[in-house]
């Protein structure tokens, strides 16, 4: 029988690390897991509770396609708090998991044949569903001189047109932020240009003040959906309710109906507990469980910083947020894909190799995920140390 050629993509490698260091797991190794975007809290207590008190008495039935009323309306007064941005609750599509999100977006906004740009690195996920709606992916390689984030520049230096252009800040794997005003700049110059600009920001709130000095300023899409931008979020990171599968969209006027048809017809809805539960996630004790949580990722990742030296990965992206340490072991003489399956066999240790986000660059990258406790990031980055000595 056929299988139809949209199906033949890379598989997403970090999904097949994590099954074999679950594997080991259970065969009884000690293996620290520190190749997926997971925090290691999970939901807070207060999404938690109110999920005990749904499934005991809680309506569970489906909700509208674009969410459940109470829930929209706590994101877009989010933006109201959070940013200054008046957000009508009818822009907000709820969605199963920023992923769910992200399909929903581009089958509204992207025809077969469209050309969309992407960073790279960047997450994979991204080019892997577009080539599957019979995109085409256009490459902008952002290296150090452009701090891993893509310019205006870089696409008015392209030789053809695109019709979309997929941008995250903070990023997945290098944790780098657009500043506001270039945030600003490339959305003047998609409205400008008739291009459709993504905006990935589930990893918002998830930023870091080096020594002495502030976090860097967060900026959000929501502003410029008048030239047509969307933006995309999600309560895994942040609020680490990663298998809860909630997400959201903050869409522009002429994406709206299409996203509640499509929405309707794939899934119904999202689930409904998750969306129910996770209007608590707004609550002060849910924002005060997730500010908690950065301050710890915080921690893994000062620990990891001063590491450095001792593990003599370089150059390192600047990991202004998220929670992601991207960095180049060439020196200890092995390609990425080698050194993190060796890494897990012989030190059980379970990073991710660049190939994942850069299919051309990355073959001496990898990325550790540090959204695990400082402890455990610290047994692992002596496990590694005393690991690469021995090569």
């Amino acid at each position: 029988m056929k299988v139809a050629a949209r199906a033949h993509v890379p598989p997403f490698a970090v999904m097949e690390i994590l099954a074999a260091a679950n594997a080991r797991r259970a065969a009884g190794e000690h293996v620290l897991n520190l190749c997926a975007g997971e925090p290691s809290t999970g939901a807070s207590d207060v999404v938690r509770q109110r999920a005990v008190e749904l499934l005991t008495s809680g309506d569970l039935g489906y909700t509208e396609s674009l969410g459940a009323p109470g829930l929209r309306a706590a994101i877009a007064a989010h933006y109201g708090d959070t940013y200054g941005v008046d957000v009508d609750p009818a822009r907000v599509a709820v969605t199963t998991g920023s992923s769910g999100g992200f399909m929903l977006a581009f089958l509204a906004a992207f025809d077969v044949g469209d050309r969309v740009a992407l960073a790279r690195p960047g997450y994979p996920a991204y080019a892997n569903i577009l080539t599957a709606l019979g995109c085409e992916v256009v490459d902008l390689a952002c290296g150090p001189e452009q701090r891993y984030q893509p310019t205006v520049a870089q696409l008015e230096a392209l030789d053809e047109p695109v019709e979309g252009l997929v941008v995250a800040s903070p990023a997945n794997p290098t944790g780098t932020m657009i500043e506001p005003a270039e945030l600003a700049a490339l959305a003047a110059w998609c409205g400008e240009h008739g291009v459709r600009l993504v905006s990935d920001e589930i990893y918002h709130g998830i930023t870091y003040a080096d020594a002495g000095g502030t976090a860097p300023e967060t900026a959000t899409a929501a502003r410029y959906l008048a030239t047509g931008a969307v933006v995309v979020n999600s309560f895994s990171k942040y609020w680490a309710m990663t298998g809860w599968r909630l997400g959201w969209l903050v869409l522009p006027d002429d994406l709206v109906g299409p996203v509640d048809a499509l929405a309707g017809n794939v899934a119904l809805c999202p689930p409904a507990l998750a969306q129910h539960a996770g209007v608590a996630a707004f609550s002060p004790d849910g924002m005060a469980a997730a500010r908690a949580n950065v301050e710890r990722y915080a921690d893994s990742r000062r620990l990891l910083l001063d590491r450095l030296p001792d593990l003599g990965w370089d150059p390192v992206a600047p990991a202004d947020g998220a929670f992601y340490l991207y960095g180049d072991v060439s020196a200890t003489g092995l390609d990425a894909v080698t050194y993190c399956a060796r890494l897990l066999d012989e030190a059980g240790v379970a990073i991710t190799p660049g190939t994942d986000f850069d299919p051309v660059g990355g073959g001496s990258w990898v990325r550790l995920s540090f959204a695990s406790s400082a402890a455990v990031v610290a047994e692992a980055a002596e496990r590694i140390v005393a690991w690469q000595r021995g090569l």
